[in-house]
């Protein structure tokens, strides 16, 4: 079985870390599905056999995409956490250059106001991303539901008595 060079060179990075990459991860999950239909797509077939390998290469393409719509869903996700950690971490870092030694009580008190206004920013922050995930995956399950519709109307074609 023959590699390609750019799965060679995937599983390269994947071993030299140990974690695979964001992009192993979705070609691991399109790439055999594409090889799917482009293999229907060159199938010669005609009558019912041909709508039936039309439709289950309708399917696959209705995965893939979904798929994709999944994965970028799940990328915006993870760099917009990225975002928020990285605000977060220099809001902390100069609160804590504010701090005076010379009147700790200023300093709990700069200390408590910070503590509470993160716990309300981290509650608003889990909101935008739980809310972030909730609309990729609806996006995703669209295509499918689309597509499933689509079967349903074909199959009641193939149904009808001829006239």
């Amino acid at each position: 079985m023959a590699t390609s060079k750019s799965s060679t060179t995937a599983a390269k990075k994947t071993r030299s870390t140990g974690i695979p990459t964001p992009a192993d991860v979705q070609e691991a999950f399109v790439k055999p599905l594409k090889g799917m239909a482009e293999r229907l797509q060159n199938l010669p077939l005609a009558g019912a056999a041909g709508a039936i390998v039309e439709s289950g290469r309708k399917d696959l393409q209705a995965l893939v995409k979904a798929n994709e719509k999944s994965y970028e869903g799940l990328q915006a996700v993870v760099q917009r956490q990225t975002e928020m950690l990285k605000t977060s971490i220099e809001e902390w870092q100069g609160t804590m250059k504010g701090l005076s030694a010379k009147d700790p009580r200023e300093g709990f008190a700069k200390l408590d106001a910070m503590g509470k206004a993160a716990f309300k920013q981290a509650l608003d922050d889990i909101r935008e991303l739980s809310e972030m995930a909730a609309k990729s995956q609806s996006d995703a399950f669209e295509v499918v539901r689309e597509r499933i519709r689509s079967n349903v109307d074909e199959v009641s074609k193939l149904l009808q008595p001829r006239k």
